[in-house]
């Protein structure tokens, strides 16, 4: 069965905002000094922002672990499940998370948390700046099940960021794959955070599986809201909404405002 976004979302077009964690423990940007302290605070901040801008979700993810990993320390999700849990009461919208690139970390923290969905690289091969991506989704499948996490909803990246497919299936037939493997949702990304995608590969994907959620996952702004919503049931946005569109600053409010007046206007 298709996941339905109105139901998750409570529209049929939700914008998912992306809640930056600063540098985690064991990551080189880590604050020790400071603390668990300020990750609460710094998601708090962003968390507020976004929610009194009516964003219809929101996601987690920790962006600032540069660099990246396929699979992290135990240290990881466990701070960020403590400092979400923290912030439980505070949450209005639906969530998701997602720790890179560990599929199998981001259930642990979904089940630990009660998240919507995680978003991750679960179907196909990649050769990407970090090594080999190479998601065994039969496993996570099981492991999924095993602990109890069945309604966390799969959202597939199947063009992952700073990553080439291997292979010369193309963006279509990758598409195809997640979908009858069982991903929920399909992400096309650009090739960065904050990066625009291909609009034709959004189309690819759409047209070849017109009955599966298809979400803009990267670049998406205020502007181009309106001709990404003529193909996409969803957008994940995080740079644009932030001081100066830089991915690292705290979400600012004019930003977060303008976009969602964007999406309104679009889905009306």
């Amino acid at each position: 069965m298709t996941l339905s976004f109105q139901d998750t979302f409570g529209t049929d077009k939700p914008v998912i905002a992306m809640v930056h964690f600063p540098g985690l423990p064991g990551r080189p940007q880590h604050d020790q000094a400071a603390g668990r302290r300020r990750l609460v605070d710094v998601i708090g901040r962003d968390l507020a922002v976004l929610q009194d801008a009516g964003v219809d979700g929101l996601l987690f993810c920790n962006e600032a672990d540069l660099p990246y990993q396929l699979a992290v320390g135990p240290e990881i999700p466990a701070a960020m499940a403590a400092a979400i849990g923290e912030l439980l009461p505070e949450l209005r919208v639906p969530f998701g998370v997602n720790i890179l690139w560990d599929a199998r970390a981001s259930l642990a923290l979904a089940r630990a948390t009660g998240a919507a969905f995680i978003r991750e690289v679960l179907t196909g091969v990649y050769e990407s700046d970090l090594g080999m991506i190479a998601p065994a989704i039969g496993d996570l499948a099981a492991y999924r099940s095993a602990i109890g996490a069945a309604d966390v909803a799969l959202f597939d990246n199947i063009a992952p960021e700073f990553a080439s497919a291997i292979g010369s299936r193309g963006i279509a037939d990758r598409a195809r794959g997640a979908a009858f493997l069982g991903a929920d949702a399909i992400l096309i990304s650009g090739p960065a955070a904050g990066v625009p995608f291909a609009m034709s590969d959004l189309v690819a994907a759409k047209q070849a599986v017109p009955d599966m959620n298809v979400v803009a996952n990267t670049g998406v702004r205020a502007e181009s809201i309106a001709d990404i919503f003529t193909v996409a049931d969803a957008v994940i946005v995080g740079t644009s909404l932030k001081v100066d569109g830089i991915t690292w600053n705290a979400a600012d409010p004019a930003r977060a405002q303008r976009l969602m007046d964007a999406a309104r206007s679009a889905r009306a």
